[in-house]
């Protein structure tokens, strides 16, 4: 996983295998290796490639993109997969959405929309708070 990884990401930045080996300090023939699956990157050069792709070392190392269809997500940004709506219009949140965000049996969620953009979902309190910061700025 991690040399489709690397190899996907470096095209994704428009990167030469020479300019990431420049960038991370290595030759073009280790990225070449890496890539190729004949050896794979040490802990350092993993970080510093996490780093420099901007995405979890976790992400780097196991997604699998031929199982989530979807290109590795940013640091901080998550694509939990799909959910199926039911009869009266329930969804399940995944687990892994539920754990990072917090979200507990009796949680109150504001269900957000744009036309344009979509559906967010979003804790109550949280979207609460944020609008009473951005009127309380506004009255200044």
């Amino acid at each position: 996983m991690i040399s489709a990884n690397l190899t996907y990401l470096r095209k994704y930045y428009k990167y030469s295998q020479e300019y990431l080996a420049e960038k991370i300090g290595v030759s073009r023939q280790a990225v070449a290796k890496w890539e190729s699956g004949e050896t794979v990157p040490d802990l350092e050069n993993c970080i510093a490639l996490a780093s420099l792709y901007n995405v979890t070392l976790d992400n780097l190392v196991h997604y699998n993109s031929e199982r989530a269809d979807l290109p590795i997500a940013p640091k901080g940004k998550h694509a939990f997969g799909t959910v199926t709506v039911g009869d009266r219009g329930q969804i399940v949140i995944p687990k892994k959405a539920r754990d990072i965000f917090d979200i507990k049996t009796g949680d109150s969620l504001m269900v957000l929309g744009d036309e344009e953009q979509g559906i967010a979902i979003v804790k109550t309190d949280i979207f609460l708070s944020v609008i009473r910061d951005m009127m309380s700025k506004g009255e200044k």
